[in-house]
């Protein structure tokens, strides 16, 4: 069953990215393939729900992701057990933190009362 799960996220995942195997948004590169993130042709290490919220935010450029979508999606079916959504703060701030370090825009926003997102505008 759980190679099933993988299979099928990985199709999901392709799917949000129309097959291809990089992601460009300006300085940011990502290989879904290799599971790489480079910023400015430099390479990037990321956490795994680092990683995972990146892809996230690329897939849904320009629109408002509520602090409960981000949390599903990091914690998955187990999000609803969860007591609080503030781990979604931290992986937000580290995030954040390690693109802007290696020389990106800072493009998460934050939208008040209702989540973020991830904008160049």
């Amino acid at each position: 069953l759980s190679e099933l799960n993988a299979r099928i996220k990985a199709l999901l995942r392709r799917k949000q990215f129309n097959g291809e195997q990089r992601i460009a948004f300006h300085e940011i590169n990502v290989w879904i393939d290799k599971q790489e993130v480079q910023v400015n042709q430099q390479p990037l290490a990321l956490t795994r729900s680092e990683y995972r919220l990146l892809l996230y935010f690329l897939a849904n450029r320009k629109r408002v992701l509520s602090k409960e979508s981000i949390a599903e999606h990091l914690a998955g079916d187990d999000a609803d057990m969860l007591d609080s959504l503030d781990f979604i703060y931290s992986h937000i701030k580290n995030l954040r933190k390690k693109l802007v370090n290696a020389g990106a825009e800072d493009y998460i926003q934050a939208v008040y009362g209702m989540g973020y997102k991830f904008s160049d505008q």
